[in-house]
């Protein structure tokens, strides 16, 4: 029978539209009960499921940001890779919550919808539209019942809601900050507006400006932060990004006075040892005491217009150092408590205002320093060395730069003399103590978080500004305070938000006083609706709160989130920060939101336009869309393909080649399953090799799928299909159907086509089947033979065979490699291995 992918697709999406899989009664009882490792199905409706104690398992998808272009096959690779790990536990009788929503708010609608002249509400809903149509292509089992909408008032006012509890707690804060701004369109820009320093939109040199911000105090949830690290099952490399963005270090502070001058100057050091080499002290080119450092300093315009130079620079290369360090002296000194007299001040590049203090001592035992010191000549001092005497005298001779404050000696002060630098550590902390030279402090690089944004698209900030009363929450009943809609939206070009010149909106009594006051102008960024969307899918129709605790109780927290490793610092770690301010003020049960996160990769594609193998983009026109590959192939093939690329955590090459394999493969699953004779009449027992085969397919299956491999899992189905049509395996009713619900996780309107005309049932009525261990054990084993050390061959004896049967078998198979050799040694290790050692 010829498959015919669209028909069969439609069908299956239509009836899975009125009739929605995950809320399906299931009433199927497991096989093998003493095999399985989850709960059995129990026949409760998913509706009263929790109540009756039913497992559950919640797969979030991180919901997307429905841009104008719609979805491309990348978007594919991380919702088929959940949606197969959702069907498995939904076969497996589990309690599913496999949402999906919209990330509507921001930046990106609204300027789609500048470009399109359009109004940011009405593009966001026609986007919504398009990649809703493209979802149910996918065919996942979503629960639409559940779709959130980040812009819809319903939801954002517990958004707000939330933000209120911040700023009850203190976590809320008003100050000025530095922005990116562009002159020409007078409007503050994204870092991501910001290209090579310059307005993407006119091309203007951009420039900080200081705005009136919001900011979340998340510092001050810093040490939380990095030690609930330690418990999550997360990519090691996302932990590492996130560790290394909060940026934890233990050090010292010390103070030195400025020379003729009242001010002191505190530097932070997290590599102490060596302290008595500092010569020399540098500062931020951005740091708020250097306009006072050199008030009286006669070129004080000069440094002070090479540090804006230095910001630039920094804009340019989105916040980097740059490469090469600069600096300008100040021609200012710091008088040494620790005694190496007049320290001279400069003006360094690579010093960032907002770490540690913003000013650093340096040394002749920091590369950076080092070279910085070499470049404009500035006397160094060595105390460390090595133990090896050649390498003493080059780092003596300032010819090398020796760093290692594990192993290294110190010479410096007279107390550590001798020493190893690492064995002393605490103990120099103690002296540095002790002597008043510094204290201890812990540091963060982790800085507080802008919230705010000048622009229309976002939610409202429930704040009102009181001349009397100061800044007062909107009361919680008052809630939301809904976006107005308004004709002009565009920036301002003032800093200030559109919403400020909407006076009937902004002006309204005080809720203290009765006074006249003015709402909050400025919205919140696109990042508020993402920190908290996971804890309203469970029940998005409540009015009455954001969540009801039952469901936080039981379906908390998201047994697997899956998305892009590009969210593993913002996204990720602001919605750890929000849901573990909600756990201490007693509003969540948990304080961390996701058990286990999988990050899949990039799907790639040769653009002839760079002659590279590149992202996807509209721009290097080589973008894949998913709507021609499913009117060309069908939604199935596509989805395996996706799984079939290669290991899901990596980046991959899309090859149309390699989508035509996959369609072979289909094809040849179709045929053989709807072959007449290839499934024998009810009641007639296959041969008992088939059943073995059958249940090799799902033991490996199942492990390769427990590994996160889904695409060695598709090529255990291969290997299978390959075996089956070479042997002309005729399957029992019982082995067809196991395989037919392997196969509905990746490709589940075939699999439903199938089970439809084979047996007369749904996907719903069928459960998952792992593998009897009685017909996966192997009589026999494969054991290695190699020659010195080198894989000869292999040799197929029965499992537990002595040495004295296999060894005359692999002297048999390896008699090319051990003729004219003298055998020195054989090593024997049962049902693994044979080794010669020959000469």
């Amino acid at each position: 029978m010829s498959y015919d992918f669209s028909t069969i697709e439609k069908k299956f999406q239509k009836q899975w539209k009125n009739n929605p899989q995950p809320t399906l009664l299931r009433s199927a009882s497991f096989e093998g009960q003493a095999l399985l490792r989850s709960t059995p199905s129990t026949g409760v409706p998913m509706s009263n499921a929790m109540e009756h104690g039913v497992s559950k398992f919640y797969c979030l998808d991180m919901f997307p940001y429905p841009s104008g272009s719609g979805l491309h096959v990348g978007h594919w690779r991380g919702y088929v890779l959940s949606d197969v790990y959702t069907r498995i536990k939904w076969l497996e009788g589990y309690n599913i919550l496999h949402p999906m929503g919209w990330d509507a708010f921001g930046l990106p609608a609204e300027n789609d919808a500048i470009k399109k002249g359009i109004q940011p509400k009405e593009g966001t809903a026609a986007n919504i539209a398009h990649f809703k149509k493209q979802l149910e292509e996918i065919a996942a089992l979503y629960d639409w019942d559940k779709e959130i909408n980040t812009t819809d008032p319903d939801y954002y006012k517990w958004t707000q809601w939330i933000f209120l509890q911040m700023f009850k707690a203190g976590l809320a804060y008003e100050d000025m900050a530095p922005i990116n701004w562009c002159p020409s369109c007078l409007t503050g820009l994204a870092n991501e507006e910001v290209v090579d320093g310059k307005c993407e939109r006119c091309g203007s040199e951009v420039v900080q400006r200081e705005v009136r911000q919001w900011i979340l105090k998340i510092t001050a949830y810093a040490e939380k932060l990095l030690t609930g690290l330690d418990k999550l099952e997360w990519p090691e490399k996302v932990k590492l990004m996130q560790r290394n963005w909060i940026g934890k270090s233990e050090g010292l502070i010390f103070s030195s006075p400025v020379k003729d001058s009242h001010l002191v100057l505190e530097t932070f050091s997290a590599h102490f040892e060596a302290f008595a080499a500092d010569t020399f002290i540098v500062i931020a080119p951005d740091h708020e005491l250097l306009p006072y450092l050199v008030e009286k300093v006669s070129n004080r315009e000069e440094i002070l217009a090479f540090a804006q130079e230095c910001m630039q620079d920094r804009l340019r290369d989105k916040g980097a150092t740059g490469h090469e360090p600069k600096g300008i002296f100040t021609g200012c000194y710091t008088i040494d408590p620790v005694g190496n007299g007049e320290l001279p001040i400069w003006v360094a590049s690579f010093a960032i205002a907002d770490y540690g203090t913003g000013i650093i001592k340096c040394s002749a035992h920091d590369e950076r320093d080092f070279a910085f010191a070499k470049k404009y000549n500035i006397p160094l001092k060595t105390v460390l060395f090595p133990e090896d005497p050649a390498l003493r005298k080059q780092v003596e001779n300032f010819e090398i730069c020796y760093t290692d404050m594990k192993n290294g000696i110190l010479s410096e002060p007279t107390a550590f003399a001798g020493k190893r630098a690492g064995d002393v550590r605490n103990e120099i902390v103690e002296y540095c103590e002790q002597n008043n030279l510094a204290r201890r402090k812990t540091n963060y690089k982790l800085r507080d978080w802008v919230f705010s944004r000048q622009r229309y698209w976002g939610e409202p900030i429930p704040l009102i500004h009181c001349k009397e009363c100061g800044i007062v929450p909107v009361p919680e009943d008052q809630l939301p305070v809904a976006l107005p809609e308004i004709e002009h939206y565009q920036p301002t070009g003032t800093g200030e938000s559109p919403l400020a010149a909407v006076h009937e909106w902004v002006h309204v009594k005080c809720p203290q006083c009765g006074g006249p006051a003015e709402r909050e102008t400025n919205t919140m960024p696109q990042w508020a609706g993402s920190c908290w969307y996971f804890l309203r899918y469970p029940n998005p129709h409540l009015k009455d709160k954001p969540w009801d605790p039952k469901d936080m109780n039981y379906w908390m927290p998201v047994d697997l989130y899956v998305g892009g490793v590009e969210h593993a610092i913002l996204h990720l770690l602001y919605a750890r920060f929000w849901v573990k301010v909600l756990y201490d003020l007693g509003h969540l049960p948990f304080d961390e939101p996701f058990s286990h996160l999988f990050n899949q990769g990039m799907v790639l594609k040769y653009s002839e336009k760079s002659g590279l193998v590149e992202k996807m983009s509209k721009s290097k026109g080589n973008v894949v869309s998913p709507d021609e590959m499913v009117a060309k192939y069908g939604s199935d093939v596509l989805r395996m393909y996706i799984l079939f690329m290669g290991p899901p955590e990596l980046d991959c090459e899309w090859q149309d080649s390699g989508i035509e394999g996959v369609k072979r493969f289909a094809h040849r699953v179709y045929d053989y399953l709807t072959k007449p004779g290839t499934i024998l009449p009810q009641g007639e027992h296959e041969e008992i090799s088939v059943t073995r085969r059958t249940h090799k397919l799902l033991q490996d299956f199942q492990e390769r799928i427990d590994l996160f491999k889904p695409n060695t899992a598709l090529s255990a189905f291969m290997e299978w299909i390959n075996d089956a049509t070479s042997t002309n395996m005729r399957l029992s009713r019982s082995s067809a159907e196991k395989i037919i619900v392997v196969l509905s996780v990746m490709a589940p309107h075939m699999a439903s086509e199938l089970l439809e005309q084979l047996f007369n049932k749904q996907l719903q009525d069928c459960s998952w089947s792992y593998a009897n261990p009685e017909f996966t054990y192997e009589d026999h084993v494969e054991i290695i033979i190699q020659v010195n050390g080198k894989h000869r061959g292999n040799v197929r004896v029965k499992r537990k065979s002595d040495q004295d049967i296999v060894e005359p078998l692999a002297r048999v198979v390896a008699a090319h490699y051990l003729k004219d050799k003298e055998i020195i040694k054989v090593v024997f290790v049962k049902d693994r291995l044979i080794s010669f050692v020959v000469r």
